[in-house]
């Protein structure tokens, strides 16, 4: 069920030729910046995937691929990517790509189960990353340094597109603060868990939840996370569970907050096995992506995803995503959009 927020007395700073110079501005500038803190380099990525490999990413478990038959192949079925997590990573061990550096890529996928709302579209467009490490890099503190560095190039983007824009004010904070799912759930245990990650980012501005998909003292998991990409079930030097987590900021133009990035230290061999036992998909051993993993063949990794143009919604102040990309939504949507002030493509 599509849901959508109207905030009282919304106008966009920006008319509609300024906004896509201010998209090409913004994704210039900003991949330009991850790939540079990340020691990154540009490749070609995949729409679709052939299914069956274990390749297509399952996000947060649950969702359905859109999929549709090749006639060359004999009918064999292909499905469009959710993310790039699992192929990043065998594009890594096929370039031979060191620790220390690694790739980032222009994502584009549909997410057909998608609930459409300001945020969130039936397309996405995302700048996908993933760069080799160490085992001795598989730590918490690394996490977060990287964290740092990606929060960095979002701040030098806000501060250019303020610079080019004057009409548009910085609102983002200059640190970025970090706190595990377990100590978000002891510090507002009555709330959900959106409504504890809109109370900490309110708090804080920008914030790192970590431990996304393990499971917490109160039996569920703040978020949900696929078994083979993020490894969420190590428990780091901390003695805190899980390497990975989200980016949260506030976004005052909607009053609530926004991830912006979902990353994290990804499975090795144990965490793999141990993941693929406690989400009772052991038969996941056997397919294509699981069976490299486990033979050796694929480096140890850290990645993920930034919306480009859930960045560029906010860089630019726009109060509904389908202000920055073109995409489908119900008649009804577009109708109070237009009634709200955003104006939809």
């Amino acid at each position: 069920m599509s849901r959508l927020i109207k905030p009282e007395g919304y106008k966009a700073v920006l008319g509609k030729h300024q906004t896509e110079q201010g998209i090409k501005l913004i994704k210039e500038f900003f991949q330009q910046n991850l790939a540079t803190e990340l020691r990154l380099s540009r490749v070609t990525a995949p729409l679709f995937v052939l299914k069956g490999l274990g390749i297509n990413d399952d996000l947060n478990g649950v969702e359905r691929p859109v999929s549709f038959p090749i006639k060359d192949m004999g009918e064999a079925q292909a499905e469009v990517v959710h993310s790039l997590a699992k192929w990043k990573r065998l594009t890594l061990a096929d370039y031979e790509i060191q620790p220390g550096y690694g790739i980032y890529t222009d994502m584009n996928a549909i997410r057909a189960d998608e609930e459409l709302d300001n945020l969130h579209s039936l397309y996405v467009d995302q700048w996908d990353w993933e760069a080799v490490i160490t085992e001795d890099d598989r730590t918490r503190a690394f996490l977060e340094r990287v964290v740092r560095r990606i929060y960095a190039a979002i701040l030098r983007t806000e501060f250019l597109a303020c610079e080019t824009y004057p009409e548009l004010e910085p609102f983002l904070p200059e640190e970025i603060h970090f706190i595990h799912a377990q100590e978000l759930l002891d510090k507002y245990p009555t709330m959900t868990a959106k409504e504890r990650e809109d109370a900490i980012s309110r708090e804080y501005g920008a914030v790192f939840i970590e431990g996304i998909g393990c499971k917490l003292s109160n039996g569920e998991k703040h978020d949900g996370r696929a078994a083979d990409y993020d490894d969420w079930s190590t428990v780091a030097e901390d003695g805190k569970m899980g390497l990975n987590g989200d980016i949260l900021i506030w976004y005052p133009v909607l009053g609530h907050s926004i991830e912006l990035s979902s990353m994290g230290i990804r499975v090795d061999k144990s965490a793999l096995l141990r993941q693929l036992d406690l989400e009772g998909q052991e038969e996941r051993k056997q397919l294509f992506f699981h069976q490299q993993l486990l033979a050796g063949k694929l480096p140890l990794s850290i990645g993920g995803g930034i919306g480009q143009s859930r960045l560029c919604m906010i860089m630019l102040h726009k109060a509904h995503i389908g202000e920055i990309q073109a995409s489908i939504w119900p008649g009804k949507m577009r109708v109070e959009c237009e009634e709200a002030g955003m104006e939809l493509i």
